[in-house]
């Protein structure tokens, strides 16, 4: 309007504001004239603050306002420009704290009862999948995968005109660059940070290079590099959500930090408290550079969605001194709380993820220390759909490496005598599970076979004799053979060797060179097969018993040998030798996408062994004839569907599936896995609310039917 009628304008408005004032004061009493110009000059003037607020946000794509509302205040009035209908387009539930502004704009009177009472009646109460509300938000979010790969005619509707340059670069292109400039780092640690970079981006690049180069990246985002990443996560932490970190101190208050994470549809979580990463010991909440690497996995090699994927950190202290003396470290500087308070608060957040996500959420237990790893696991297997990757995972990696190796060893699995060097959660994982498989294949009790299982743990041979045993290893104290008396036990690996002459050494101590070369000939001599098993399955490398190519120099290449990092083969006597992986890569992701085809109920001890005799069937006679009792990682995708279409069968079977049983087990497993080079083809995910729709196996109705007849 021009300048002097704005000022009449404003005059007009003065006037109108003494008169009420003096209209106060008349009805009211002298005494109170102050106090009530007080009050109206305080509410006249919040008014306008929070409408100038309101309008910032509605601006910036925070608040969503009807276009019929937002044009409709351009009248003779108002100082803001009427906007496009379009802006405000790609949101349509509209949050509860706008419906409450709206309320009091429509009341006569303004009264301080009319205000919420919380902060958090301000907040939306119904919960809704998340809403990208602008094209700024697919650049920022990286699931939501936009970049210069997006075609053009979806850019317009994603709302990314002016965010990007407009050329356009294919997804095969843009995968390169990466990997080009990923192979110009000069360290693994350095090749580590830039694929996080890479990450935080756009996953889709990201897990690109994973997919298509499994071999070069896999050892980058998880063992050996991710141990080093995760002693200096506090150096290089990039300041990028990728998991909930929730500490003792948040205890009662667990449902805000679930409530503050992005995404509505999780389907897998990665939980830890750092207390036992890798061989690495305590490292606090530096630990959580394990759950991101083994979610990473579970999309890299099984294609669960990365919106899929949750790691989570309960951070309790640390007993490492050394990081808590560290200005730069980031966790709570005390001492790990051992009470009731620790199991109060995974007992809030195991229900919290459960109401929020649903009961047949899967949780991984990953890298408890020892005194919580087994009780927290009995706790909660037969109530939740979980399972503890370093107990279970491992076994289950472990036996499929036994399974495949009779060819070559000439020894069935019942025919071994196991000698464990470590008796932790993997050593009596491990443990168990052959004990479990050799039981199914005798028809006898647990407690028969495990008779020649044998432990070592830091005081030497575990036997009947000893009174110090936690409970986890009394299952193991076997008597000594008649010629042996308990005061003459061996408290070293080489005395037990010769003692008890295994035909499988088991290295799962953390203890780096523990399998020397005295050892190895020591069990080449006192073996009763010529070929004995030697897994060095300790991470990362720097924690690994030995090394392959030591074993086979100290053996004259006659060990079968596994590792659980990547390890380089040798020549000996002209004959090549390439180590199998003893990864638990090639389980838990398998495991994990048949728990999602089929909505698992539980996770039971059957399903382990069915993911370990179907990884030792993919062990083809290319890999024995090297040596190798595990399949070539770059066919580790296609190992996760097989695992999973025998998980999935087997859950059917014992009835721990809660969806129906498909026509195609196996089309049905892999519609669900994502792939990021279709999927920027796929016109689903240019969504006008930016949500990706879930790629859903479609049954036919003759199909349908047969699934119902089926459950």
């Amino acid at each position: 309007m021009p300048l002097k009628t704005q000022k009449r304008h404003n005059a007009s408005q003065i006037t109108n504001q003494n008169t009420l004032e003096h209209e106060i004061c008349a009805s009211s009493g002298s005494s109170s004239c102050r106090l009530s110009k007080v009050t109206v000059a305080r509410s006249f003037t919040s008014i306008c603050a929070f409408a100038s607020i309101l309008l910032v946000e509605v601006s910036m794509g925070f608040m969503t306002l009807p276009a019929s509302r937002i044009q409709s205040r351009s009248g003779p009035h108002s100082h803001v420009s009427p906007l496009p209908a379009r802006a405000f387009s790609r949101r349509t539930t509209r949050p509860v704290a706008l419906r409450n502004v709206e309320s009091y704009t429509n009341e006569t009177s303004y009264s301080r009862t009319s205000q919420p009472s919380r902060t958090d009646d301000l907040l939306p109460q119904e919960e809704y999948p998340i809403q990208v509300r602008t094209g700024f938000d697919h650049l920022r979010l990286p699931t939501r995968h936009a970049s210069m790969a997006t075609p053009h005619h979806h850019r317009e509707r994603s709302g990314l005109r002016g965010l990007l340059p407009a050329g356009y670069v294919p997804m095969e292109v843009l995968l390169q660059n990466a990997m080009e400039q990923l192979r110009s780092k000069s360290s693994d640690l350095e090749k580590y940070i830039f694929l996080h970079s890479l990450q935080d981006g756009c996953e889709d690049i990201y897990f690109a290079a994973l997919m298509e180069h499994t071999e070069e990246c896999m050892p980058l985002v998880y063992t050996p590099t991710v141990g080093h990443a995760c002693v200096d996560w506090h150096k290089i932490f990039r300041h990028t959500p990728r998991g909930l970190y929730i500490s003792i101190n948040d205890k009662g208050f667990v449902h805000e930090a679930f409530e503050n994470w992005p995404e509505h549809e999780i389907k897998v979580i990665v939980m830890t408290d750092g207390e036992r990463i890798l061989g690495l010991g305590d490292l606090g909440v530096n630990g959580m550079g394990i759950g991101i690497g083994k979610l990473a996995l579970y999309t890299a090699c099984a294609g669960v969605h990365p919106r899929h994927c949750l790691p989570i950190h309960i951070d309790v202290g640390t007993n490492n001194l050394e990081l808590r003396s560290d200005n730069r470290y980031m966790g709570l500087r005390q001492e790990r709380e051992r009470g009731p308070d620790y199991d109060e608060l995974v007992a809030e957040v195991v229900a919290e993820a459960k109401k929020r996500y649903g009961e047949t959420t899967l949780i991984q237990f990953e890298d408890f220390g020892n005194c919580n790893a087994f009780r927290l696991l009995d706790a909660y297997k037969d109530n939740t759909v979980c399972f503890n990757d370093d107990i279970q995972g491992t076994a289950a990696t472990a036996l499929a490496g036994v399974l495949a190796s009779s060819p070559l060893t000439g020894l069935d699995l019942t025919e071994h005598t196991f000698l464990f060097y470590g008796a932790g959660e993997a050593g009596c994982g491990i443990a168990h599970l052959l004990a479990a498989a050799i039981a199914e294949q005798l028809g006898v009790d647990q407690k028969e076979a495990m008779k020649n299982i044998w432990l070592i743990d830091s005081k030497g041979l575990v036997h009947a004799g000893r009174t110090d045993l936690v409970h986890h290893k009394q299952e193991f104290a076997h008597a000594l053979p008649a010629h042996s008396d308990h005061a003459n036990a061996p408290t070293t690996l080489v005395e037990a060797i010769e003692l008890l002459q295994p035909t499988g050494l088991i290295g799962v101590s953390g203890q780096f060179e523990a399998f020397d070369q005295h050892t190895i000939q020591a069990l080449m001599r006192n073996s009763p097969t010529p070929a004995p098993l030697v897994f060095a399955l300790s991470n990362p490398t720097s924690k690994a018993e030995c090394t392959a190519q030591q074993a086979y120099q100290w053996s004259e290449g006659k060990v079968v040998f596994a590792s659980g990092s990547p390890m380089a083969g040798t020549t000996i006597k002209g004959r090549r030798l390439e180590p199998g992986q003893g990864n638990n890569a090639f389980i838990f992701p398998g495991l994990g996408l048949a728990a999602i085809a089929v909505g698992a109920t539980r996770i039971d001890e059957a399903s382990l062994l069915v993911c370990a005799k179907a990884l030792a069937a993919q062990v083809c006679e290319e890999a024995l004839e090297l040596g190798s009792v595990y399949p070539p990682v770059r066919k580790i995708r296609d190992v996760a569907v097989e695992l999973a279409v025998a998980v999935a069968d087997h859950l059917h079977e014992v009835g721990l599936a809660s969806l129906p049983y498909p026509p195609d087990m196996r089309a049905h497993v892999q519609s669900l896995m994502y792939n990021p080079i279709s999927a920027f083809n796929d016109e689903r995910r240019y969504q006008p609310k930016g949500q990706v729709v879930p790629m859903q196996y479609k049954w036919e109705e003759q199909g349908h039917q047969h699934a119902e007849e089926h459950w």
